[in-house]
């Protein structure tokens, strides 16, 4: 029962580009893009709504082959559940509720080392561990959305940045695969990203 039901799943919704596009990818593609909407105003409901759809892309690109890419949901599954503690519990050092605010050059300049370091070795792993089509350009926006969530889920401005760069690679990445409507989503998400960024920009200089 369960394997008709991911075969359902998978089944074709419609052809775009030559590609079939399945009903899960259909349906992650719309959660996905509403969790971002949810991001750019600040709202608990985008932590769910990662959850889930994260859940669905680990099936889908698990299908695909993309094992970095699948992996990385399921991190952004785990990390929905810290994410949303954050935004409701969570404390800046000085013991305030969590609030839009910058990280600043200098308190970001060792984690986007440790990005930059983890993505060869990532890249590494996966071209002899796995049969990968694509390692490195899998491992690249893995480690980065990495970077991105925690920034994220501490309400730091610059996770916007971030999530623009991760999404100019993972369109090319998925333009690879044939992935057509997650290519849409993720170009869709580089001009929201800018405009979240603006709005976070705007929140933080308020604070």
């Amino acid at each position: 029962m369960l394997a008709s039901a991911w075969a359902a799943l998978l089944a074709p919704a419609f052809t775009a580009f030559g590609s079939p596009i399945s009903w899960l990818e259909l349906v992650a593609f719309v959660l996905a893009v509403w969790m971002v909407v949810c991001n750019m105003r600040v709202h608990l409901l985008a932590w769910p709504l990662a959850f889930i759809s994260s859940l669905m892309y680990f099936g889908l690109f698990w299908d695909g082959r993309l094992y970095g890419e699948a992996a990385l949901q399921l991190l952004f599954a785990a990390l929905a559940l810290w994410g949303w503690w954050q935004w409701r519990f969570g404390r800046t050092r000085e013991g305030e509720a969590l609030k839009v605010r910058r990280l600043g050059a200098r308190g970001l300049i060792k984690p986007a080392l440790l990005t930059l370091a983890a993505w060869p070795l990532l890249g590494l792993f996966l071209s002899r561990a796995t049969d990968s089509p694509l390692p490195y350009w899998d491992a690249f926006p893995t480690v980065a959305s990495l970077l991105g969530q925690w920034l994220l889920a501490r309400k730091y401005e610059e996770n916007w940045p971030t999530w623009v760069v991760v999404n100019a690679v993972s369109v090319v990445l998925f333009g690879i695969k044939g992935y057509w409507l997650t290519v849409v989503l993720y170009a869709g998400f580089i001009p929201m990203s800018v405009v979240g960024w603006r709005a976070w920009r705007q929140a933080a200089a308020a604070a």
